[in-house]
């Protein structure tokens, strides 16, 4: 039987979160997941010899953790967490309040009861911190402050006798366990790279690296980039052309994993999986051996769409196009280059956190299997490569993930035939590799660079580093080589794909306003460094400077988990977004409440998020939701829904969908008996419907596949409309005019936009 080799990439990133100036660290997220998730993911496999995997880690990520590791490190919320409870200003405890609780309440607070306790208290109050405050005595602040340090250490380290001890306390911490929790801290933290480089030397894992600080690699060569991925994208009003600097950032790259591990990585995962012809040939002229990136890449440069029948397998044409290693070819530029298998690689970051471990565990290795039939059935060796984050997914599963990952982990090593390898053991033990003579450029979010340049926002923030880097090319030479040194590490870091990551219409954070600052602050430091006052523009906001684009198309299908708590960003990424313009009212007094809607379809069903502007409202409301379908040339809907559900207390009350034909509701609570329907509303309101039923097929049940095409067919588009309500009184809507629209095609359709 031919080989089926599995290919696991976890990518271990954070942004760069230091100001070089005041050596301040604004966010904690790089000691909070280095504390939970680096350590114990290496370890793992301490348990599975016969597991190999590979590593990616990103050398600002590595320096960061260095820092934490010397104690030359410490950002806001650790400085917050260690200070003594009775010593803590007011503003100090409202930042406790507002900031010690950003987790998942589920898995990493709710884990904890004390933390929970505590949590639910400031909830109670409306998640205003000013208002919380006078309920918090001095005893529940250091309870606070411990257990949210101690809810993000790795699974391995709460076994350890001390912290077990800790954890079993529960509460009434004192300040010398305070003090303790804190010191442990940065000696849990020394652990990280040795494991990681232990691992490698005796051949456990292969370590990746990635360009030094995270930059999309083809834009930082060429912004043109933008718009060859995606024809007719808006461009910044100045072409970033260094390609010099993406040399830079790739040497510095593997010069530190070389300088730390003892290893030179023969491989890269580019940031983002962002590729291009011009940073192929930069990364080959570096030594780099291998590269990979995203299944739409492939796709794009082959002229197919990898598109997947109803059990999420690829035919077998595709499935031996995917499942394999190919070789890049142009000039005398050669790379070998690994595809991940999307879908199987979100099933792990999105879906099965929410299955019990043992069956999310069988369903994947099963998945791997199926998907690699059409190729071992043809005699060849098959390579299934699932790449992805290796931090952001475990927040969502109980004990973060390890009991899934220990029981996939088993399967696969018992499992005949199939091979968990390391990249450079893939391509060593290869024999028919595919050819690539030229590559689309993109990356691994639509094949395109559509979240990091195309919107005013982002758009602006480059033409603000091209300002910055031309102004170090005309004024380096009069420096002194310390300010040039510093000048020049400040626009490497601008370059970073962080930045615009939070600009833009697709992400945004409660922590927007900090990213939004220190890229500015970053690009400050440049004209500073070079003795120079840096630009008044600098010192406003790009994000909300330009008029937020009010309409976002649909790009690709989307599958949200329905929670209406803590989104995922990638979850609705390929979603229709719509969002409010709040300023073209506010000098009339209008109330805002709700800040933008999303919409999207896949094969099954359709689904709507709406965000509001700040927290949910106090007062009781009612949320109404407009959807029809339409055919093309026809001038009347052809089918009508309306969705309404009602809060109380912030919370889900009731709700019912109608159809406009009908007297008695489709669906509603009081009688819903499956998931079809799912709603929600937490800290967002989310829904999902079965498609057939705004398609031309009878509502009262599945259609058969012959009908769904039929209706498929018949129907171009879908479009809806979000309103709130008040006092049997609309207060605010989305759209303000006009409906959100969707296009009813396949998936394939949608991200090559025929």
């Amino acid at each position: 039987m031919p080989a089926l080799r599995v290919i696991l990439l976890w990518h271990q990133h954070q942004p760069f979160y230091k100001d070089l100036v005041t050596g301040e660290y604004r966010l904690p997220w790089t000691r909070l997941h280095a504390l939970k998730d680096y350590y114990g993911m290496v370890k793992l496999l301490d348990e599975f010899p016969n597991v190999h995997q590979n590593f990616n880690l990103v050398p600002s990520l590595m320096v960061q953790i260095q820092d934490y590791v010397d104690g030359t490190a410490q950002d806001p919320f650790q400085i917050v967490a260690a200070r003594p409870a009775k010593e803590l200003s007011p503003e100090e405890r409202r930042f406790a309040l507002q900031y010690l609780f950003q987790a998942n309440p589920q898995n990493v607070i709710g884990r904890y009861p004390r933390y929970r306790e505590l949590w639910e208290r400031f909830r109670q109050h409306g998640d205003h911190p000013e208002r919380a405050d006078r309920y918090f005595q001095t005893q529940d602040f250091t309870d606070l402050q411990v257990l949210s340090q101690l809810a993000w250490f790795d699974e391995f380290f709460l076994e350890e006798k001390e912290i077990a001890a800790l954890v079993a306390k529960g509460h009434g911490f004192s300040l010398e366990d305070q003090k303790f929790v804190i010191a442990r801290e940065r000696e849990l933290l020394g652990r990280v790279l040795p494991a990681h480089a232990e691992a490698a030397k005796k051949g456990s894992i292969e370590l990746s690296a990635t360009p030094f600080y995270h930059p999309i690699l083809p834009l930082v060569c060429d912004t043109s980039a933008g718009a060859v991925s995606s024809a007719g994208l808006p461009l910044p009003q100045n072409r970033f052309r260094h390609p010099e600097d993406a040399r830079e950032q790739l040497i510095r790259g593997l010069d530190l994993h070389e300088k730390v591990f003892g290893l030179r990585p023969q491989g890269v995962w580019p940031s983002e999986g962002s590729v291009s012809e011009e940073a192929l040939a930069i990364a080959h002229s570096v030594g780099v051996k291998w590269m990979a990136t995203d299944e739409g890449v492939l796709g794009r440069s082959t002229g197919v769409f990898f598109a997947r029948d109803g059990s999420g397998r690829l035919p077998g044409p595709l499935a031996e196009k995917l499942y394999n290693i190919h070789r890049y070819e142009s000039g005398s530029a050669a790379m070998h280059l690994v595809f991940r298998d999307h879908t199987i690689s979100d099933l792990i970051g999105f879906v099965y956190s929410g299955m019990p471990p043992a069956e999310a565990a069988r369903h994947l290795i099963s998945n791997i299997k199926e998907a690699a039939k059409p190729v071992q059935s043809k005699g060849r060796d098959a390579v299934v490569s699932i790449i992805l984050d290796g931090e952001n997914a475990w927040e969502y599963y109980p004990q973060s993930g390890r009991e899934f990952l220990r029981r996939f982990y088993d399967g696969l090593q018992r499992e005949p035939g199939v091979e968990a390898v390391t990249i450079s053991e893939a391509i060593a033990r290869h024999k028919d590799f595919g050819q690539l003579k030229s590559l689309v450029p993109g990356s691994w979010i639509g094949a395109n660079f559509n979240v990091w340049i195309g919107a005013p926002e982002d758009n602006r923030a480059w033409d603000y580093l091209y300002h910055a880097r031309e102004f170090y090319t005309q004024n380096a030479a009069r420096a002194t080589e310390e300010q040039r040194k510093l000048a020049f590490e400040e626009i490497l870091i601008a370059e970073g794909s962080d930045w615009n990551w939070w600009y833009g219409p697709e992400h945004h954070s409660a922590n927007d306003r900090d990213f939004d600052e220190l890229y500015r602050k970053h690009l400050s430091n440049v004209y500073q460094a070079l003795g120079a006052v840096p630009p008044d523009y600098l010192a406003q906001p790009i994000a909300g400077v330009e008029v937020r684009p009010s309409f976002v198309p649909q790009t690709a299908y989307i599958h949200p988990r329905i929670s209406g708590d803590n989104v995922r960003y990638f979850e609705w990424m390929g979603a229709a977004v719509y969002t409010a313009d709040h300023r073209a009212g506010a000098m009339h007094g209008k109330q805002f409440l709700l800040d933008s809607v999303y919409a999207g379809i896949d094969s099954t069903y359709v689904y709507g998020r709406l965000d509001f502007t700040g927290k949910v409202p106090e007062e009781d409301f009612e949320l109404v939701v407009n959807l029809e379908s339409w055919a093309a040339g026809e001038p009347r809907a052809r089918r009508v829904l309306r969705l309404e559900a009602s809060a109380h207390e912030r919370r889900l009350h009731a709700w019912k969908i109608e159809n406009g034909s009908k007297e008695t509701p489709i669906a509603s609570s009081a009688s819903q008996t499956d998931d079809q329907v799912k709603l929600a509303l937490l800290r967002i309101f989310e829904f999902k419907l079965p498609l057939a039923w705004l398609l031309a097929t009878p509502t009262n049940g599945p259609a058969d596949p012959a009908a769904q095409r039929k209706a498929v067919a018949a129907t171009s588009r879908l479009r809806l409309r979000f309103s709130l309500w008040q006092n049997r009184l609309p207060v605010d809507s989305l759209p303000v005019e006009g409906w959100i629209e969707l296009q009813v095609v396949s998936e394939g359709d949608l991200i090559f936009g025929t």
